[in-house]
């Protein structure tokens, strides 16, 4: 399962992370985000002490959505040592997800 990744704890679990981190921007009304949610969660569960997997809830957390610009959900981001490395817009299969994380491990 995803962490579920705040405003309030988002240095410590991301920025601060040395994993490469996956986050899922995402909102219970986003038919799409639904869509992708199990790919996302078997990434958690696949790369568990590989990577850090956590979804954001773009509605209850308005600062970190605001701070990587998210306009369109879901956006998944991929972070390593404190920077975005990666930007995927969209539905995507669970192969793209796996093959992104692949390339920061």
């Amino acid at each position: 399962m995803a962490l579920q990744i705040t405003d309030t704890n988002f240095d410590e679990v991301v920025m601060q992370s040395t994993l490469p981190v996956v986050l899922d921007f995402w909102a219970e009304w986003c038919g799409p985000c639904r869509k992708i949610a199990p790919s996302i969660d078997a990434l958690a569960t696949e790369y568990e002490g590989k990577a850090i997997v956590g979804k954001i809830d773009v509605d209850s957390n308005p600062g970190i959505t605001a701070q990587f610009r998210v306009r369109n959900i879901p956006t998944i981001l991929y972070i390593k040592s404190g920077e975005t490395v990666q930007k995927l817009v969209g539905d995507q299969p669970k192969q793209t997800l796996v093959d992104e994380l692949e390339k920061l491990l």
